[in-house]
């Protein structure tokens, strides 16, 4: 057999098995870096270098793996392991051939995603008072405030309940610092 049948062979073998991996499992909403133009612009611009994971001093970004499906390569954060730090510079960015990262203006303009409370699991929502993730984001009492109210049928303790703004740039520093972790943290984030 000549080799680029060999080629040819081992290449429909690959696709068969991201095929049938991505059937089998739904794929993973990613979490990209700063930047990042909405998912069809994005998928199209960028040609997975690994620039940008490189050019990451916080070693946040990292390559997707097969769970992302046809993202697979492509640059993702996790924000449990390590959450974007939305460096000033932002050197991700400055580090991306392509323009798939595009610039933003500031810390503030950075549209990564959203956070999402667990109410069920939160401590906060519990009626114990944690504030974690309050104290770990960047943009605090702008992206994230605390609702401060009366518990009910108690005239003496109050509720510290975290409230996600508009403003969240999903970054992911209060999942990283959530304490709750059984059976997940409390607080994920909502990839744009």
């Amino acid at each position: 057999m000549k080799l680029g049948g060999v080629a040819a062979i081992c290449a429909a073998g690959i696709v068969s098995v991201t095929a049938a991996f991505s059937a089998v499992n739904a794929e993973a909403k990613a979490l990209h870096p700063p930047g990042a133009l909405p998912e069809g612009g994005f998928n199209s611009l960028c040609i997975k270098c690994g620039k940008c994971i490189e050019a990451c001093p916080y070693k946040a970004i990292h390559a997707a793996s097969f769970e992302y499906g046809s993202s697979v390569g492509q640059p993702v954060i996790n924000a449990r392991e390590q959450a974007c730090r939305l460096c000033e510079d932002f050197p991700c960015i400055e580090a991306c051939p392509t323009g798939a990262l595009s610039p933003v203006g500031g810390r503030q303009d950075v549209r990564m995603g959203r956070a999402v409370i667990d109410e069920q699991t939160c401590l906060s929502f519990k009626g114990m008072r944690c504030e974690v993730c309050y104290r770990a984001c960047p943009l605090i009492d702008v992206a994230i405030s605390i609702d401060y109210g009366a518990r009910e049928g108690d005239d003496i303790h109050a509720l510290f309940r975290p409230v996600i703004q508009d403003a969240c740039v999903g970054c992911g520093l209060c999942v990283e610092r959530c304490v709750v972790s059984d059976p997940a943290p409390a607080i994920t984030i909502d990839p744009n």
